[in-house]
């Protein structure tokens, strides 16, 4: 899979996420973007976007994109709690389809 980190998300993240292809939001040149312009721009060349905007699925039409989107709800956007869900990220990877939303929450 071809994996977008959203700027709000640590890059190291992609380092949990082996066996796939993991970019940054910033690494790609695309900061700045407004998630409209952002995923538009970004539905060719990935297949799944990783984000821990949870207010996106309210504010962009994300059937309408051939793209999967994973959101993380974990206690913060710090890189110790959402590592802690890359396993449940890795295993929803083996099953995303395109227009897909997933949520991973953090288990208690």
């Amino acid at each position: 899979m071809r994996i977008l980190l959203d700027e709000c998300l640590d890059w190291r993240l992609s380092r949990d996420l082996s066996g796939h292809y993991c970019v940054s939001v910033s690494a790609m040149g695309w900061s700045g973007l407004t998630n409209g312009q952002l995923l538009r721009t970004a539905e060719p060349h990935f297949d799944v976007f990783l984000t821990a905007d949870s207010n996106l699925t309210s504010q962009q039409n994300l059937k309408s994109l051939d793209l999967a989107v994973v959101i993380l709800a974990a206690n913060s956007n710090r890189l110790a709690d959402t590592l802690r869900l890359m396993p449940q990220v890795l295993s929803a990877l083996t099953t995303i389809q395109p227009r897909e939303v997933v949520l991973i929450r953090a288990k208690d």
